[in-house]
C-alpha cells in the first residue's frame, strides 16, 4: 500500500521546509537557536561517510577484478569533470556579462569593511597552493584520514587497499566478503540517521531565515535570482543534454532523487546525502565500483554549482564596483577558476575563500568586493550544493554508460517507477549468494558465445 504523503521522507522534509520558513519569519530569535538541529544531522552523516566510502571503493575494486578497468574509470571520470566544469564556468561568465546584475550599484571599494574579510583571506594560501593540495591528499597515517573525514585521503587509501586485496586473489576473498558485509551495516546505520532528516532540515532552514531574514535578499536579489536561474539552465540544458545522450531523462532522474534534493536544499550541504546518493545509484543499476570511484572524486573535482558561483560572483563584483573587464580578464577568470575550484572541498568557508583566491589572480577586480556577497552566501550555498550533487550523480551515470557498468533496463524501469527501490531493506544472505551465482553465470556467458545465446541474462537484484 502506498504511504500517505506525510509519512514519506519526501513529505516530511517538505513539511519541515515550510515549518522552518514560518518559524524563521515569525520567531526569528527562537529560530536562530535551532541551528544545532541542522549541524547535528550533518555531523551524524559525516561520521559515516569515511568508512562507507572506504568499504564501497574497496569492494568495488575487488569485485571488478580488473585493475586496468579501475584506472580507466578514474581517467574517464576526470576527463568528464574537466569538460563539464569548463561549461559551468563559461555559463556563469556568459550570463553575468549579458544580464549585468551588478551594473548600477556604484559601490566604492573604499567604503567597504575590510575586517569582514580577514578570516577568509588568511586561508587563501591553503586553497591556491598546488603542492599543498597534492600533499594534502596523502594522509599522515592510515587512521588520520578517517579521523579527519577527508574524502580524498580516504579514497586514496581505499584504492591502494582494494588493489592490494585484489592482487591477493583467492587469499583476499575473506577480506572482500567482510568489507562487503560491513558496508551493508553502514548503509543500515545511515537508514536510522536519515529518519532525522526532517529535524535537520527544520533547524537549518529556520536558522537561515531567522538570522539573515528574507529582507537580506532585497539588495542583492538580482545576483541570487540570476545564480539560481543559471543553475537551473545548467542542470536542465547542459546536464539534461548529456544525460539524454546517455539514454535517460533528466526530469525523471531528478524525481528519483527528490528526497535527497530536498535535504540538500534545507541543509545547504551535499555531504548530508552522500551515502544515500551512492546507495540510490547502485540500486538504479550502476555498478558499485563505478559509484565508489566517481562520487567521492567528484566531491573535489566536479563542483559544477561552485564553478558557476565563482565566475558569476567575480563578474558581479567587477560590475558593482564599476571595474571594466577586458576579454583577457574574462579568460583569466575562467582559467584561474578551473584550477582553484578543485581545492574547494574541505576548506573552511570554501566559497568565499576560493573566490578570494580567484580574484587575487585578477588585480583589476578589488578583492574587498567579496564583502558584497557575504550576506547572501548561505542562500546561494543552497543552489551550489544542489547543483554539485546533481552534477556528480549525472557524472556517475554517464561514466557508467561509457564503461558499460550500468544495467540500462533496470535503470529505465527505476526512473519510470516500474521498480520501487528501498534504501533500507535488509539484504538476506541467500540473496547475496544468489547475486554471486548470477554474476558468475553472466561472466561465463560472456566468455562463451554459445552459452550467451542459450542462457537468459540474470536479473539484477
Amino acid at each position: 500500500m502506498k504511504k500517505p504523503f506525510y509519512k514519506t521522507l519526501f513529505g516530511q522534509v517538505v513539511i519541515a521546509l515550510v515549518l522552518g520558513v514560518i518559524v524563521g519569519v515569525v520567531w526569528p530569535d527562537f529560530a536562530a537557536k535551532l541551528k544545532p538541529l541542522g549541524d547535528g544531522f550533518i555531523k551524524l552523516i559525516k561520521m559515516i561517510i569515511a568508512p562507507l566510502v572506504f568499504c564501497v571503493v574497496v569492494h568495488g575494486i575487488c569485485s571488478t577484478g580488473d585493475l586496468k578497468k579501475v584506472g580507466r574509470v578514474g581517467v574517464k571520470a576526470l576527463l568528464y569533470f574537466e569538460i563539464v566544469t569548463t561549461f559551468a564556468l563559461a555559463l556563469g561568465i556568459l550570463l553575468a556579462y549579458t544580464l549585468q546584475p551588478g551594473v548600477g550599484m556604484n559601490v566604492d571599494p573604499r567604503s567597504l569593511d575590510a575586517s569582514a574579510m580577514a578570516g577568509y583571506t588568511e586561508r587563501v594560501a591553503q586553497a591556491t597552493s598546488t603542492v599543498d593540495f597534492i600533499m594534502k591528499i596523502i594522509p599522515a597515517t592510515f587512521i588520520d584520514a578517517f579521523a579527519k573525514g577527508d574524502i580524498l585521503q580516504v579514497l586514496l587509501i581505499a584504492i591502494l587497499f582494494g588493489t592490494a586485496v585484489a592482487a591477493l586473489g583467492e587469499k583476499g576473498r575473506p577480506v572482500t566478503v567482510a568489507i562487503d558485509t560491513l558496508s551493508h551495516v553502514f548503509f543500515k546505520l545511515i537508514g536510522f540517521i536519515v529518519k532525522l532528516a526532517p529535524l535537520g532540515v527544520l533547524g537549518a532552514i529556520a536558522f537561515t531565515v531567522g538570522k539573515y531574514g528574507v529582507g537580506s535578499l532585497k539588495q542583492l536579489g538580482m545576483l541570487v535570482a540570476l545564480f539560481y536561474l543559471t543553475c537551473v539552465i545548467f542542470v536542465v540544458a547542459v546536464l539534461g543534454f548529456i544525460l539524454r545522450l546517455a539514454g535517460f531523462n533528466i526530469f525523471k532522474f531528478l524525481r528519483y532523487m527528490r528526497e535527497e534534493l530536498l535535504v540538500v536544499l534545507g541543509t545547504a550541504s551535499s555531504d548530508s546525502v552522500l551515502p544515500q546518493v551512492m546507495r540510490k545509484l547502485e540500486l538504479m543499476g550502476v555498478k558499485d565500483s563505478t559509484v565508489g570511484l566517481v562520487i567521492p572524486t567528484g566531491y573535489s573535482f566536479n563542483l559544477d554549482g561552485f564553478s558557476i558561483y565563482l565566475t558569476l560572483a567575480a563578474v558581479f563584483i567587477a560590475q558593482a564596483t564599476n571595474t571594466p573587464l577586458s576579454t583577457t580578464d574574462l579568460l583569466t577568470i575562467l582559467a584561474i577558476s578551473l584550477v582553484t575550484s578543485k581545492g574547494a572541498h574541505g576548506v573552511p568557508g570554501s566559497a568565499i575563500v576560493i573566490l578570494a583566491a580567484t580574484l587575487s589572480a585578477v588585480p583589476a577586480i578589488p578583492a574587498i568586493g567579496l564583502v558584497l556577497v557575504l550576506s547572501v552566501d548561505w542562500f546561494m550555498g543552497m543552489a551550489r550544493a544542489l547543483t554539485n550533487m546533481i552534477g556528480n550523480c549525472v557524472a556517475t551515470v554517464v561514466v557508467g554508460v561509457w564503461e558499460k557498468d550500468i544495467d540500462r533496463e533496470r535503470a529505465r524501469k527505476v526512473l519510470d517507477g516500474e521498480i520501487t527501490v528501498d534504501l533500507h531493506a535488509p539484504i538476506r544472505p541467500e540473496a547475496l549468494a544468489e547475486t554471486a551465482r548470477a554474476e558468475a553465470a553472466a561472466e561465463a556467458a560472456e566468455r562463451s558465445p554459445a552459452a550467451f545465446t542459450s542462457t537468459p541474462s540474470p536479473a539484477r537484484p
